[in-house]
């Protein structure tokens, strides 16, 4: 299991914050869980830390021009920046 960290802006922090289930609901193929954290100053700017099972999955799921509509609902808004932990 990884654990990544992603971040994007939103064009309304409310709608995005509301659709809390429909993201555990699209992303549970790939993931165990997610934390997700806003910007103290920029309640537009989000952050989500995810424990991952599938990284590959995670990417394609994101990626997936289907899924546009639940970014749109959420008012999600590109580019989404991941990043992963580096191990030493």
């Amino acid at each position: 299991m990884a654990t990544v960290v992603t971040r994007h802006k939103v064009g309304d922090a409310k709608a995005w914050i509301a659709g809390h289930q429909d993201r555990l609901d699209l992303f549970a193929p790939a993931i165990t869980s997610y934390k997700a954290f806003q910007d103290m100053d920029d309640p537009n700017s989000v952050v989500l830390v995810i424990e991952v099972t599938d990284l590959e999955l995670l990417g394609s799921i994101i990626n997936d021009p289907k899924n546009q509509g639940i970014k749109d609902k959420h008012t999600v808004l590109e580019p989404i920046t991941m990043s992963m932990e580096i191990i030493y």
